[in-house]
């Protein structure tokens, strides 16, 4: 039996959900220690007299790290497998964490977040495949939207973390307990996690079909005599002609501006927000809560994009979500001097921005094929984020220059709209053309398509 067909067309098993589950944790930690910078530089600033410009700095240094390591790191997973990627990637971020619990100045901090963004950027797209690739086709929408939570949850988890450890050990403290978790992760990883089955296929390392044989155990499958044979074609396996030729040219392009529009707005909403709040109102309290809030509302537009995929193509509710968004931030602005409504209006904005990158982790995977997949999807994340990088560090020289809290979320409002317009023009590209990834893009639309595209 070919465990690729059967995962997609029979109902999912309690090994399958076990490994998402261990996914959406991986992702939670990941979304904490993205974000527990935006909590702790307050509390930086103060001890060490940092100014607005130095502060988005610090706040882009891990957004900088995780940029280079989507864009060179990602990459790597597709010639090591999914699995080992994982490993050495959380391996490498429990290091970068300790040494961010005991850096002295400035420039120690940026640079040991960087060196720990490396990671963390690497490791995201090896988790959006192996989840996308254990989910079966009619789920696989709302599975990624669940998974999609994890960020969020993470984000929210650090500020309800951060400030007890912080009133009570200090700044340092945040990434002591990032280091811990995962360290933990990584155990549960060695224990649970295994490999992607299409690497398996597709890559055949030594000892491939006895790992092929133990998931299908595991799955209540009986095992194979020998692998079953790849699916592309060879002219796929060259990455540049799997990106770039042909239709591909477009979608990949539209595919990267939307999430690299979404990623400038979310960083902005991210890492700005508690200190704008906090400084509009006089409340440091007050400035951490919406943070918290915006967190949230992420875990909500996650659960609200899983249940649209369920009834809607998900690259159609990715664009809502990014229109949505839109109108969010410019809610927020017009009333960023009222606290009730704005810590209200946060939940808004963290449903769009937030939930926005569930979405995209959700439409990214299958919109290339098996062999050049963790490439695709890691360039896209590292491209958003190499965009990204400028958007705490912009949003600092702007306040400086005497722009204020409205006019920056007004101006990343716009940005959201780009971002939109450019899903609604990916989608387009698939009009009467296959969705299969692993068939030539150019392939006409198959009679039973239509199952595909509520998948995909």
């Amino acid at each position: 039996m070919d465990l690729r067909e059967a995962i997609l067309t029979q109902p999912m098993r309690r090994f399958q959900f076990g490994i998402i589950a261990l996914c959406i944790v991986l992702c939670m930690i990941d979304g904490y220690e993205v974000l527990v910078m935006a909590f702790v530089a307050p509390h930086v600033a103060r001890a060490w007299g940092l100014g607005p410009v130095e502060v988005g700095y610090l706040l882009s240094a891990g957004i900088f790290g995780m940029a280079i390591g989507a864009t060179f790191l990602s990459p790597l997973a597709d010639r090591i497998g999914r699995r080992r990627h994982i490993v050495l990637c959380l391996s490498l971020i429990v290091i970068g964490m300790v040494l961010s619990a005991v850096a002295t100045n400035l420039w120690q901090l940026v640079g040991f977040r960087a060196f720990a963004g490396l990671f963390i950027g690497a490791i995201v797209s090896s988790l959006n495949i192996v989840v996308s690739e254990y989910s079966s086709d009619k789920r696989r929408g709302t599975v990624m939207g669940i998974y999609g939570m994890g960020l969020p949850a993470g984000v929210a988890l650090g500020g309800a973390i951060t400030t007890p450890l912080i009133a009570e050990f200090g700044w340092r403290a945040p990434f002591v307990f990032g280091a811990v978790l995962t360290f933990l992760s990584l155990l549960w990883v060695l224990a649970a996690l295994p490999e992607s089955i299409e690497y398996l296929i597709e890559e055949r390392p030594e000892g491939a079909l006895d790992q092929y044989n133990r998931i299908a155990a595991k799955l209540g499958y009986p095992g194979a005599t020998a692998l079953p044979q790849p699916v592309e074609s060879a002219d796929m396996h060259v990455a540049s002609k799997a990106l770039f030729h042909g239709i591909m040219l477009p979608r990949t392009l539209l595919l990267w501006l939307g999430y690299a529009s979404l990623t400038a707005a979310f960083y902005f909403a991210n890492t700005w927000t508690a200190k704008l709040i906090a400084d509009a109102t006089g409340n440091a309290a007050l400035g951490g809560r919406t943070g918290v809030l915006i967190a949230i509302g992420g875990v909500l537009g996650s659960l609200l994009f899983a249940g649209l995929s369920m009834a809607i193509r998900p690259r159609i509710v990715t664009a809502l979500i990014m229109f949505c968004g839109s109108l969010a931030y410019m809610l927020f602005a017009g009333n960023f001097n009222d606290a009730g409504l704005a810590v209200v209006l946060a939940l808004a904005v963290g449903a769009c921005a937030n939930g926005g990158l569930a979405a995209f982790y959700a439409i990214s995977p299958f919109i290339y094929p098996t062999s050049v997949r963790g490439t695709g999807v890691g360039l896209m994340i590292g491209f958003g984020r190499g965009v990204a990088i400028v958007a705490p560090i912009f949003t600092g020289y702007l306040l400086k220059s005497d722009w204020t809290p409205q006019d920056l979320y007004q101006f990343f409002a716009a940005v959201l709209v780009v971002a939109g317009i450019a899903v609604l023009l990916l989608d387009r590209t698939y009009r009467g053309l296959t969705e299969n990834p692993d068939l030539p893009p150019e392939t006409p639309e198959a009679p039973d398509a239509a199952v595909l595209q509520a998948a995909h």
